[in-house]
């Protein structure tokens, strides 16, 4: 059995336990064996390019990346225990009152966390995939949600655990406090290892393993982690753009994924986690695929009933153009978005709701406020 890490005595709360440090990737004595993951690497490589490929068909690339990264935040979220939807997340975009609030700004904080992370990868003047974008990141994940008050950017000052009711019985217990920067250095060394003997998707299954281990914060971990999965895709040539939303299968697998990544603390087990992590890529990859399909065809279905339309005005087609990125919207909202006059926008929508291409959803004759209820349903499957 391979050894990924040492046992070191931490003490919290008045216990005892043992902590688990994990070596210096990658993993030794043995190497990860290539036969275990090079046909399934293949087939998550093949599964992003076609996926890559797919996104032609679509006029907008906006359009896919509103959807997806929108899906990835949701996701990953209800991972650690949200109930947010993508309809509240939608419709507080729009405006509107959402009961489940603290939810939705957990989800909303992950969308700002992933736009800076991206956008700071692009820029040259940027940081690069580091300790401190890591830190920044989580700043904005925890500001001002529930996870305000566990130090947003800071790595921990004391000994945190996973599970259990007390340090004493935890299900694991990750490195003392004092021992995580210098982890997260070496974490760093080997994402920028400049002859790497691994592909891209595998290191990056390493990557996520080896950061979830060090745990190096007192909340948000797991959405941190899962972000570094994205961003690498992007930053190792992978994709283009952030398309895939993998915590769709870890979700899915939820008990799997946690069982994966313990067997490589426990057991040793890089492999069984590597090929788990390369089917749910390619599995990500595929029903990403399928959903654009199925959004383009939805989108040319409407435009070419729309074109049909006699009374058809360049309003109501910029606003339809529009609408997969303000898929429930006030005729105010439509307005500002196109610059127009509100009774231009008005008739704009009446002509969309008069095709059932939108549908209004209050009811009321003031404050109204509509519905691309399709592409809504479309992207809640």
């Amino acid at each position: 059995m391979r050894v990924t890490g040492t046992y070191v005595t931490s003490t919290t709360l008045g216990e005892s336990v043992r902590a688990f440090v994990p070596h210096s990737l990658p993993p030794a004595e043995p190497e990860l064996d290539a036969a275990c993951y090079a046909e399934l690497n293949r087939k998550a490589e093949l599964a992003l390019a076609r996926l890559a490929g797919v996104a032609g068909l679509v006029p907008s690339i906006d359009w896919l990346l509103y959807s997806a990264i929108r899906k990835e935040a949701l996701l990953t979220s209800q991972i650690e225990g949200t109930q947010a939807t993508l309809v509240d997340l939608f419709d507080k975009e729009a405006g509107l009152v959402v009961s489940n609030t603290d939810d939705v700004e957990e989800v909303t904080n992950y969308l700002r966390a992933f736009r800076w992370t991206e956008q700071t990868l692009r820029d040259p003047n940027g940081l690069p995939m580091s300790v401190r974008l890591m830190r920044q990141a989580h700043r904005l994940l925890m500001d001002g949600a529930r996870g305000s008050g566990r130090q947003p950017g800071e790595l921990r000052q004391s000994q945190n655990w996973i599970g259990g009711t007390r340090p004493g019985n935890a299900v694991f217990v990750p490195p003392p406090p004092t021992q995580v920067p210098a982890l997260l250095a070496d974490l760093e060394r080997f994402i920028h290892d400049t002859r790497p003997t691994l592909p891209p998707l595998v290191r990056i299954g390493l990557v996520h393993v080896q950061f979830e281990t060090i745990h190096p914060f007192l909340d948000g971990n797991g959405r941190i982690g899962r972000l570094l999965i994205a961003a690498l895709m992007e930053q190792w040539g992978l994709l283009s753009e952030p398309l895939v939303y993998v915590s769709a299968y870890l979700k899915q697998h939820q008990t799997e994924y946690y069982r994966r990544l313990s067997a490589v603390r426990t057991d040793g087990d890089w492999e069984g986690w590597v090929a788990f992590f390369l089917e749910g890529v390619a599995r990500a990859a595929d029903t990403a695929e399928r959903g654009i399909v199925a959004l383009a065809s939805l989108i040319n279905t409407d435009r070419h009933r729309l074109l049909q339309e006699p009374r058809i005005t360049p309003a109501s087609l910029r606003l339809f153009e529009l609408l997969p990125l303000m898929p429930i919207f006030s005729i105010d909202q439509v307005c500002e978005r196109l610059g127009i006059t509100f009774p231009t926008a008005n008739a704009a929508v009446k002509t969309l709701e008069k095709l059932g291409i939108v549908v209004e959803q209050t009811g009321q004759k003031k404050n109204r406020h509509y519905s691309y209820q399709a592409y809504v349903e479309l992207l809640s499957d």
